[in-house]
């Protein structure tokens, strides 16, 4: 078993609000994640973010939604895993797990 597959990252309303895929480099010049960034952003703020709580809808939170929608994401950027709060404060702070959840699916 890899070292993410034993850590459990809920898929909720805060962690998409604190998930910072949006800003990664490996995601930043894809138009398919910049799209779905800008729909999210406006259903968050217009549903209170309950609508929005769909992992087909959702182009990042990959540590807790799966893998990525998008195809088009450029792994030979360097991942800011390690700057995301989403990380801090659970189980993934202590964990080896692998930074590019985008590509090797969640970490639960």
């Amino acid at each position: 078993m890899r070292a993410f597959e034993k850590t459990k990252v809920p898929f909720s309303v805060s962690n998409i609000k604190r998930c910072m895929c949006a800003l990664c480099p490996v995601q930043s010049e894809s138009e398919c994640a910049q799209e779905k960034y800008s729909k999210l952003k406006n259903e968050l703020e217009s549903s209170g973010g309950v609508e929005a709580l769909k992992p087909q809808k959702i182009p990042g939170a990959y540590c807790s939604g799966g893998n990525a929608i998008c195809r088009n994401l450029n792994f030979n950027r360097e991942c800011i895993y390690y700057t995301c709060p989403v990380r801090e404060g659970s189980e993934l702070e202590k964990s080896t797990a692998i930074m590019y959840f985008c590509n090797k699916g969640r970490a639960n």
